[in-house]
């Protein structure tokens, strides 16, 4: 199993239930096919640095997750096929990644506490 991390962006003109439909979506997606989803972080509407399908903002969400290399394939092409999708990015995490994503999820919790 590798870790990974996947950052994506939906369309701006969607409601909060279509949002969080396309976020389940994914989630599951990933837990039918054998991954395990290790954070996941709502960032919220955010400025673009450039228009993207001709819209200055996006929702963005962070998936991290572990997850079988095969799924990656048939999860990427869920995304594009998705119309809500504008763009997304997935990597693999290294340990110094991996280590870094926790230390800043730990840095999260504490300021919200």
């Amino acid at each position: 199993m590798n870790h990974y991390e996947t950052v994506f962006i939906l369309n701006p003109v969607l409601s909060d239930t279509q949002i969080e439909e396309t976020v389940k979506k994914f989630e599951d997606f990933l837990i039918k096919n054998g991954g395990k989803m290790v954070a996941k972080e709502n960032w919220g509407l955010k400025k673009l640095a450039y228009a993207i399908q001709h819209k200055k903002s996006g929702f963005y969400h962070l998936f991290e997750f572990t997850a079988p290399g095969e799924i990656l394939t048939p999860y990427e092409q869920e995304f594009s096929r998705d119309e809500r999708i504008m763009r997304f990015l997935t990597v693999k995490l290294d340990k110094h990644a991996i280590a870094w994503a926790e230390k800043r999820r730990t840095r999260l919790k504490t300021a919200k506490a």
